[in-house]
């Protein structure tokens, strides 16, 4: 296949057609608009989409090449001279190339590519691909495509007990749409302040004051978030992760499950549930459902595809109580775009075949052994520190020795080529936060993490000695 170039040539020009092509490519190539490394058509090609000789082409490009503009590899064909300066280099979107390589990113969001089901994705992307074949493309629906929104509905349902059926499920761009789409429709319900965990996963907390919300936050202890505390706010809607809560673990006691819907139906509240993990249970058995199920008219359940396959598939959804359901509609995208409508056929196919199912199974086995292999690895490295939480997810909470400065911890790790979240991270006021640091093992092999944390437990008896 051959690259394409527009350029124009005047046949009443007096300038020869061969001297117009090299003047227009030389042009470009100084206005930046034709950038280092690009490609050329083969000279056959752009004679035919001038309607010129051939030769008229090779003599300019002969000249080009001899003027040192572009250059000419056998089986790379013609492309522009990357020595050349690019105007466009400074305004470049890749990331430079880091001075030191991570060798190990510890953080809490972080996931490899090495665990994305790469086969079992093009296949359902094909399938989606060859079911439009002979319909025309739409733009996606406002509140998701039919197929995934039937789909999910009935994975949600069988795997984590939610209560909806494809007309109450809602697609989004992921999490933080979800939560602007969800907070707008608050606010038009005269909602405008939201309650979150302190400590919380501080980007939703950033994406729900980008929709308007305006923050209370509420403590947190081994039992989940404090409904009493709560209480005393005057809140009528709250930001909550029952399964394990963000970054600690804690799981939301059957006691305080109890609470917070008694709390939502006091106040004509609405509980917003966070469910990123539920299907990461690590532990026996399936774990804790929804706690929509309970009070599908107070609870939005709140998901993606992030902890299932990683940042690369930005798709997530929620379901939305009826009494919701026309505030949502009218609620403005707040600069997030919807998924597109192949991505969402794609992912309809990936549930409704069983990837998804046979997916998660193998995730679960991967993090199941890696969360042992970090509990081991804690023991040894960092005596006096326990892995704390549930067992479920893709990360840990570990306090740390009275007296550790963990954001040093992480500074002097982090020229180790060890990437790690502290638990001060996740505060909104940082000042009180314990030492404690968040260690995520989506992206490291099990294998290496007792590495990995001995990097740790080195610098950590090295800074309390120092400090001693």
């Amino acid at each position: 296949m051959s690259a394409m170039l527009p350029l124009v040539v005047d046949r009443e020009s007096p300038r020869p057609m061969t001297v117009q092509i090299q003047t227009a490519i030389r042009d470009r190539v100084l206005d930046g608009t034709l950038h280092p490394g690009s490609r050329l058509p083969s000279s056959r090609h752009l004679a035919l989409d001038l309607g010129v000789s051939r030769s008229v082409v090779v003599q300019a490009y002969e000249q080009m090449i001899a003027e040192g503009y572009l250059r000419a590899e056998q089986g790379s064909g013609t492309r522009v001279a990357t020595h050349l300066p690019s105007r466009g280099a400074a305004d470049d979107p890749r990331p430079a190339a880091p001075p030191q390589a991570v060798r190990f990113d510890l953080r809490a969001a972080a996931t490899g590519m090495a665990l994305f089901p790469r086969r079992e994705w093009l296949l359902a992307y094909q399938n989606a691909v060859r079911s439009v074949h002979h319909s025309p493309m739409a733009r996606p629906a406002p509140l998701g495509v039919g197929d995934l929104r039937v789909a999910l509905a009935s994975y949600l349902g069988r795997v984590r007990g939610v209560r909806a059926g494809g007309a109450d499920v809602v697609v989004s761009g992921g999490t933080a749409h979800t939560l602007g789409t969800v907070c707008a429709a608050l606010r038009d319900l005269g909602i405008d302040h939201l309650a979150v965990a302190n400590p919380g996963d501080q980007r939703h907390v950033v994406a729900a004051a980008r929709a308007g919300a305006r923050l209370i936050p509420v403590p947190v202890d081994a039992h989940g978030l404090d409904v009493e505390a709560l209480a005393r706010t005057g809140a009528r809607a709250v930001l909550v992760n029952p399964v394990a809560q963000v970054p600690t673990g804690a799981a939301l006691s059957p006691t305080r499950r109890d609470a917070l819907l008694r709390w939502a139906e006091s106040v004509d509240g609405w509980v917003i549930e966070h469910d990123p993990d539920g299907h990461l249970w690590l532990g026996r058995g399936s774990g804790p459902l929804a706690l929509q199920r309970l009070a599908p008219d107070r609870v939005v359940y709140a998901g993606s595809t992030s902890g299932m396959l990683g940042p690369c598939l930005r798709l997530g959804w929620f379901v939305a109580p009826p009494r919701l359901r026309a505030a949502i509609e009218r609620a403005p995208a707040g600069g997030f775009a919807e998924p597109d409508s192949l991505t969402q056929l794609a992912f309809a196919e990936f549930v409704d075949r069983g990837l998804l199912d046979q997916h998660v199974r193998q995730l679960r086995g991967t993090h199941r052994a890696r969360r042992a292999a970090l509990r081991a690895a804690v023991a040894v490295h960092l005596p006096g520190s326990v892995v704390l939480g549930v067992e479920v997810g893709t990360h840990a909470y570990v306090p740390l020795l009275p007296g550790t400065d963990d954001v040093r911890l992480a500074a002097l790790a982090r020229a180790r080529s060890v990437l790690v979240d502290t638990g001060r991270q996740y505060h909104l006021d940082r000042g009180r936060a314990e030492p404690a640091l968040v260690i995520g093992y989506g992206a490291v092999e099990h294998s290496r993490l007792a590495e990995a944390v001995a990097i740790l437990g080195g610098l950590r008896e090295s800074r309390l000695a120092s400090a001693g």
